[in-house]
């Protein structure tokens, strides 16, 4: 059963700058699309980014310009260059996988979240 884990939440000053890495484990895998959520307290889920295994990339209005996705297909991994963090991107970020394992099974996955803060 593959699994999703999310690394390199952390605090950071307005300004700064996070890299978030999310890697697929524990399956022979097949990746479709691995995308990027948040959510911060009080407010819904939203899509921050998302990237196919073509490389075509989306992003949301709130980052677009400031978060770079990328993914490499060798590793099972994609990352979210995070620059010029603001307060407003204080959430748990959230990472999701679709694909299909090599026996044909579809997989769909979510990870369990990592935190990041920005303060002013």
């Amino acid at each position: 059963q593959a699994q999703v884990v999310e690394s390199g939440g952390g605090s950071v000053q307005s300004g700064g700058s996070l890299r978030l890495s999310c890697r697929v484990s524990g399956g022979f895998v097949r990746i479709y699309t691995m995308s990027w959520h948040r959510q911060a307290p009080g407010k819904y889920r939203e899509m921050v980014a998302g990237i196919t295994a073509g490389g075509v990339t989306n992003y949301g209005d709130p980052v677009k310009g400031r978060f770079t996705i990328s993914l490499d297909n060798t590793k099972n991994t994609a990352w979210l260059q995070m620059t010029n963090l603001k307060p407003e991107d204080t959430a748990v970020y959230t990472c999701n996988v679709e694909g299909s394992y090599y026996s044909g099974a579809p997989l769909s996955s979510w990870g369990a979240g990592t935190q990041v803060t920005v303060s002013s």
